[in-house]
């Protein structure tokens, strides 16, 4: 079964504090930290993730890339993020795929859920990111301490022993 995340970039920029503190400082940064999440959330979850952003906010409009295997999309010209992303639900929609879209616009979330998609709010998704960032800190964790030492601790003595070995002396 696949599963899609799609993200309405600013309305969670938006709703997140820390995001939101944050764009009226550096909105450009702010969105970075919202993809970084994003890629985070990815690689715990296994979930595509696509966020979305309106075009009316940035220069370069209608574009799309890849950014930590995060998909970005910036909307054409007129076109806001909640019109992409009905779209988008209609075109992903599959018997084996699970839409699942973020956003707290409540007509948005409407329209989304009888489009088929299933709704995901930005404190829903703010709770499963920090959730998604303390498992990935355990994994590391648990993988520090399975992990093997690369070289033996030799006594002093035998430190000694080998390094006379190495030198050719007896």
């Amino acid at each position: 079964m696949r599963t899609i995340l799609l993200v309405d970039g600013y309305n969670i920029i938006g709703a997140w504090p820390k995001l939101r503190d944050l764009k009226d400082q550096d909105l450009e940064l702010a969105r970075d930290l919202l993809i970084s999440k994003m890629a985070e959330y990815q690689a715990y979850s296994g979930d595509e993730v696509t966020v979305i952003f309106d075009a009316h906010m940035v220069s370069g409009i209608g574009k799309s890339y890849k950014n930590h295997r995060v998909e970005v999309i910036y909307t054409r010209k007129l076109e806001t993020a909640d019109e992409r992303i009905e779209r988008l639900v209609r075109e992903l929609k599959r018997v084996d795929t699970t839409i699942h879209v973020a956003t707290s616009d409540f007509a948005e979330q409407s329209v989304i859920f009888g489009s088929g998609a299933l709704r995901k709010s930005a404190r829903e998704l703010l709770i499963e990111t920090e959730m998604a960032t303390k498992g990935i800190a355990k994994m590391v964790e648990t993988a520090k301490k399975q992990q093997k030492p690369t070289h033996a601790y030799l006594s002093e003595e035998l430190t000694e022993i080998f390094e006379k070995w190495r030198r050719g002396e007896r």
